[in-house]
C-alpha cells in the first residue's frame, strides 16, 4: 500500500488532470500526511494551477 515519493508526485500530478480512483486516493493521502516534501509539492502544483486559471481569465 505505501508508495514513494515518485509515485506520489504522479498521482499528484494526474489528479490535477482527472479524479484519482478510490485507492490511489487513500495511497495518496496516507503518503501525503508522512512526507513534508510532497505535501509541499502538491501545493506548489495548486497554487500554479490556481494561477494559469486566474491569468486564462484575463485577472
Amino acid at each position: 500500500m505505501k508508495i514513494n515519493c515518485r509515485q506520489a508526485s504522479r498521482l499528484i500530478s494526474q489528479g490535477l488532470d482527472q479524479p484519482l480512483n478510490q485507492w490511489q486516493y487513500v495511497r495518496l493521502r496516507v503518503h501525503l500526511w508522512m512526507c513534508g516534501n510532497c505535501r509541499q509539492f502538491s501545493h506548489q502544483l495548486q497554487v500554479l494551477q490556481q494561477s494559469a486559471r486566474k491569468a486564462g481569465r484575463g485577472e
